[in-house]
């Protein structure tokens, strides 16, 4: 019965019904079961060496003989050299599949890989890995059963401690207006749902009304504070939340807040919009020409001049920066001899740029 829960196909088939956690509980018995077992037959053989010894001269040189066994066993063995073997074909197989289908490398660090090898290690030789149709239907739809279960103990955790609800909106590759919801408590951040809002017109009345309906499926009780970024329609739609919900308020985002603060210097205060100009005809200059790159990099050692941000205003002053970071370096290249016989410092642009730096 064991075995059947825990799916290890020893002697009888694996129980298709069986919960995930009991599943895992059945396997950590079996394997126990077999420690100890293993243990005893370990414990027993060596009881029957010592009664078949006869006397005390034969039980010493038995003893003898295991300690001579002790000390030739840390010598590598025909069986450990072979293994060794097979350890590394298989770490080179893992590590093409990492190659072959460009997996990230940090995938290595995930607990989630140490535990699949954990667990196929466990079953031994005649694992059988899930087929395309298991891990696109079947395992798909376990996993996000698992992921209910776990987002249900965050929801106990906005009962007990309330929760904030952040909205971000985005643009997709296919140009889609992509509005994801998450929702923030002592447990931790987790996504809830998202809106394709490409053919929702966004007044403040829907973006209001979309905002609503996750309130109420979260649950006003448990919602303090709505973040969203502080665009008009969403400080409307902001304002009129509070007057529906007396219990919650409406946050503007701190991170548009700030980018809204860049926008305006580099737009109203004119040093601030001539110096962003200048910096960008530098960097648009340099890396719009191979050769150009080629030597930037021998004088900054490595480091580029374009830091990117957030957003685009964050960007900017991010790359003024480095660009002041790297003065030095610039002045030494615009006046280095490749830069002189170089066919751009005979441009209008080249001759600009080095009076900047």
């Amino acid at each position: 019965m064991k075995h059947h829960l825990a799916g290890t196909q020893k002697n009888v088939g694996a129980c298709k019904d069986v919960p995930e956690e009991v599943k895992k509980e059945m396997r950590e018995i079996v394997v126990g079961l077999q420690q100890k077992l293993n243990k005893k037959s370990s414990l027993n053989m060596d009881e029957e060496m010592a009664e078949t010894a006869g006397d005390k001269r034969k039980h010493s040189e038995a003893s003898s003989d295991n300690m001579f066994k002790r000390v030739f066993s840390k010598q590598p063995t025909i069986n450990n050299m072979f293994k060794k073997g097979l350890t590394e074909e298989a770490c080179q197989a893992i590590a093409r599949f990492f190659y072959n289908n460009a997996i990230p490398f940090n995938v290595a660090k995930s607990e989630e890989f140490m535990t699949m090898f954990e667990l196929v290690s466990r079953h031994g030789l005649g694992f059988k890995p899930p087929s395309y149709h298991e891990i696109r239907v079947k395992y798909l739809k376990e996993e996000v059963a698992n992921t209910s279960l776990a987002l249900q103990a965050h929801r106990d955790e906005w009962k007990k401690m309330g929760c904030t609800i952040m909205i971000d909106g985005w643009m997709d590759k296919k140009r889609r207006t992509i509005i994801n919801f998450l929702v923030n408590s002592p447990k931790g951040t987790v996504f809830l749902k998202f809106i394709d809002a490409s053919a929702i017109s966004k007044t403040s009345e829907k973006v209001f009304e979309m905002i609503d309906n996750v309130v109420e499926e979260v649950g006003e009780d448990n919602v303090i504070q709505v973040v969203t970024d502080n665009a008009a329609n969403y400080k409307a739609a902001g304002q009129m939340l509070m007057a529906k919900r007396k219990k919650l308020f409406w946050t503007p985002c701190a991170a548009h807040c700030v980018d809204l603060m860049l926008e305006d210097y580099e737009k109203k205060i004119p040093i601030h919009e001539e110096t962003i100009s200048k910096g960008k005809k530098i960097t648009t200059f340099i890396y719009s020409r191979t050769s150009l790159i080629c030597l930037l990099q021998h004088f900054t050692k490595g480091r580029d001049l374009v830091r990117s941000g957030i957003t685009h205003f964050a960007t900017s002053y991010l790359t003024l920066g480095r660009l002041h970071e790297n003065k030095g370096a610039l002045i030494r290249m615009f006046t280095s001899e490749e830069w002189k016989t170089s066919k751009f410092a005979k441009t209008n642009d080249g001759n600009m740029l080095k009076m900047w730096c």
